[in-house]
């Protein structure tokens, strides 16, 4: 839900959430009790790194509507390639 900004004449700006379709020009101070008028102000847009952002709409697309899979995702069916190199011998396992 959004966030409103109001300006009470004594106590100073105050936010409130309210719905698009609750919001009035003018609500009540929460310390003072006296109404504030409403503060216009740029809307708060944030940038997102683009991977997160498919991410997540991936996430609510497939929300109601999963993807039917016929294999386990991230492996493959290929085998792991064996290497006969020496030094690789020498190398730390996990």
């Amino acid at each position: 839900m959004p966030t409103y900004s109001y300006r009470c004449p004594v106590c100073g700006p105050f936010d409130l959430v309210r719905s698009m379709a609750e919001v009035t020009a003018a609500e009540p101070c929460p310390d003072c009790g006296r109404d504030g008028g409403r503060i216009w102000g740029a809307p708060a847009l944030r940038g997102m790194d683009s991977g997160l952002r498919r991410a997540l709409d991936d996430g609510e697309r497939s929300a109601d509507r999963p993807d039917v899979v016929s294999a386990v995702p991230g492996r493959s069916r290929r085998a792991t390639p064996v290497t006969r190199d020496p030094r690789h011998a020498m190398l730390p396992r996990p």
